[in-house]
């Protein structure tokens, strides 16, 4: 069984761990999962995120967390 991560199956991590990021976002700058989940899937950090070869992926939640933040700070 295959179990390489490609960017032809990246998409079937991601879900969660944009649900992870966004409980996150809102325990500590409050608003809506949906607000939460909008501004992390347009962000650079998301983008990223979606491409294998950044290895993003094997970032946990509070990692995307402290990267979007980051990003956010520039």
């Amino acid at each position: 069984m295959n179990r390489k991560i490609t960017n032809k199956n990246l998409y079937l991590l991601l879900p969660s761990k944009v649900s992870l990021f966004a409980q996150l976002y809102v325990k500590e700058h409050g608003g809506s999962i949906i607000d939460a989940i909008r501004k992390f899937y347009y962000s650079k950090t998301y983008q990223k995120l979606e491409d294998e070869s950044t290895k993003l992926w094997h970032y946990g939640p509070v990692a995307l967390y402290e990267e979007f933040m980051e990003e956010n700070r520039e």
